[in-house]
């Protein structure tokens, strides 16, 4: 055999065949040009994290998609770490923890063990920083920003009312609304779980984990909730305190409520409310809640483009969570909605208790709540165009 290969000029090749190789040499390069090559004429890989709809100098950077596979027994366990040092020097925070451990684990909690938290939370209590011990965790930064999108308002101080029998010396005397004082109630501050579950206290329920399963009406769809089966007029309870974003129907939901978070991260999304009665009556585009606050009562309305429609087969609320990181992310295919079952069965540690007006037939919480986290003169922001 020839060791030197056989060079075929241009002019040997049928004038069909190069045709073709300079279109798919013509061809290759716009491809590689459009891919790698920036508007400065420099080349670049492109950025995942970037609004795409933003010209190169506005172009900002933001997480597009959140895998919350953190279970309860690890949010429980971190929890009790932060509460049982709130007025320690070192105070361990929940979410850090856990953000450390998403790190360790790549985000999957089916490693998770609790000899990891306390070894963890042994260095830190004696001495170690955090920063010191995520120096070289590339992705601790991404961990602590999407899982305090989800957790960074269901814990922290506030003020509650508690039954009087249970008073501490400390208590402040809670007022009736004639200005008299409440000899059932007292005001206590408190360091802890201020989230509360989507199903008041006393009212039964089943669910397991659905996120993620087939849905039809409308189009083929994943199902972007939790559902949590229960009866027809079970009060349903505020998670966390935010504003009234988004009230009405929806086809798909029915009658629902959107209550976005102060911070504007968290979007909560309850679905199939109570024919002909969904809400609290004091609610409106706009309101703000507290966390606890009955906020409707749970049905099985939806799937019907005529309102107050029963069209779901089994009682139940739908429970959703949106993170958003960009206000881009809201509506549309940018959208990031997140596994809530491991979620509500860390929230089921605090259930609003509530109790029926006999004569309104309203539901409200018995034990009031000052929340912090609500700002002062706060004014709901304008609703987007388009609501879930």
């Amino acid at each position: 055999m020839n060791r030197f290969k056989k060079v075929i000029k241009l002019s040997q090749v049928p004038r069909h065949q190069l045709i073709i190789y300079i279109e798919v040499f013509i061809l290759t390069f716009l491809l590689v040009s459009l891919f790698f090559i920036s508007p400065g004429g420099k080349f670049s890989f492109p950025v995942v994290n970037q609004d795409e709809n933003a010209s190169p100098s506005e172009a900002k950077k933001f997480i597009k998609w959140v895998d919350f596979d953190v279970t309860s027994k690890a949010m429980q366990e971190a929890f009790r770490y932060d509460v049982n040092t709130c007025q320690s020097e070192i105070h361990l925070n929940w979410v850090d923890l856990l953000a450390y451990l998403g790190a360790r684990y790549g985000g999957d909690f089916s490693r998770y063990s609790t000899k990891d938290l306390d070894g963890l939370a042994e260095q830190l209590l004696s001495g170690k920083t955090m920063a010191e011990l995520t120096a070289k965790m590339k992705y601790y930064s991404y961990y602590r920003e999407a899982y305090g999108a989800v957790l960074d308002g269901l814990v922290g101080q506030y003020e509650i009312e508690i039954p009087s029998d249970n008073a501490p010396l400390y208590a402040t005397p809670a007022l009736l609304p004639d200005g008299s004082v409440d000899p059932d109630k007292v005001w206590v501050k408190k360091y802890g779980l201020k989230g509360f579950s989507p199903i008041a206290k006393g009212f039964p329920y089943n669910d397991f984990d659905d996120f993620g399963v087939a849905r039809s009406y409308g189009y083929k769809r994943q199902h972007l909730g939790h559902d949590m089966m229960g009866q027809t007029g079970t009060p349903i309870i505020a998670v966390e305190s935010g504003y009234v974003e988004a009230i009405g129907w929806n086809q798909y939901g029915g009658w629902r409520l959107g209550i976005r978070s102060f911070d504007g991260r968290r979007y909560y999304y309850y679905a199939h409310l109570r024919q002909n009665y969904p809400y609290h009556k004091s609610l409106k585009q706009g309101s703000i809640v507290t966390a606890g606050d009955v906020i409707g009562y749970l049905g099985h309305t939806g799937y019907s483009r005529k309102e107050n429609t029963n069209n779901i087969n089994q009682p139940h609320l739908h429970f959703g969570l949106q993170l958003i990181f960009d206000e881009s992310q809201k509506e549309g295919n940018n959208e990031i909605w997140v596994s809530c079952y491991e979620l509500t069965k860390f929230l089921s540690l605090n259930r609003s208790e509530t109790l029926k007006n006999q004569e309104t037939k309203e539901y409200n919480r018995v034990y009031d709540m000052k929340d912090p986290g609500i700002p002062e003169n706060f004014v709901a922001p304008e609703p987007p165009e388009k609501e879930n």
